[in-house]
Formats: C-alpha cells, structure tokens, sequence
C-alpha cells in the first residue's frame, strides 16, 4: 500500500526590526504557537547563523530525560530523597 506524505517546508514569514532592536511576529505565528503578550520565549543563535526561537516549556520538554543513560537504573529522585532525609536527620540531631 502506498502513503502520500506531504513534505512540509518551514513557512517563511517576512519579519522587520524595529526600534530598539524589536521583531513583531505575524499574527498567524503567535496564533500557531499560542503565544500571548508576556510570553517568554528563549532565543538561540544557531551554528549556521539563524535564530531559534522556543517557549521555555518547549525547551524543557526537549530536554526532559537527558540524564537518563548516565543514571542507569538507579533512581536519582528515590537517591536525591535519601539525601533530604539524612540532611534532616542531622540538623535536627546538631539542635
């Protein structure tokens, strides 16, 4: 059985800097990421010279399980527990 995929192009979107160095972004890319006014966005200079845009929840979601292999099958947060309470144990043993 045969699929068509569209193969689908990042959408440029024509962009101009402002006053004080400011980009206003298209009405249809804060409509496509759900971007209100506030919003924190993290900007990233790329190897090639462009510019990486992202939310900050993006960036933890990329980034989520990033130490996993070097942890193992060790728990960091049952580990990170152990300290708290051992930590615990000894102010309150010093007081």
């Amino acid at each position: 059985m045969w699929y068509n995929r569209r193969v689908t192009h990042p959408e440029p979107f024509r962009v101009q800097l402002g006053d004080r160095g400011r980009l206003v972004l298209p009405a249809e890319i804060r409509k496509r990421l759900s971007l209100r006014e506030g919003d924190q966005l993290l900007v990233t200079v790329q190897p090639d010279g462009s510019l990486r845009l992202m939310s900050p929840h993006q960036v933890v979601r990329e980034t989520r399980g990033l130490y996993r292999t070097r942890a193992g099958r060790r728990s960091l947060a049952d580990e990170l527990i152990a300290e708290r309470r051992a930590e615990a144990k000894r102010e309150s043993s010093t007081s």
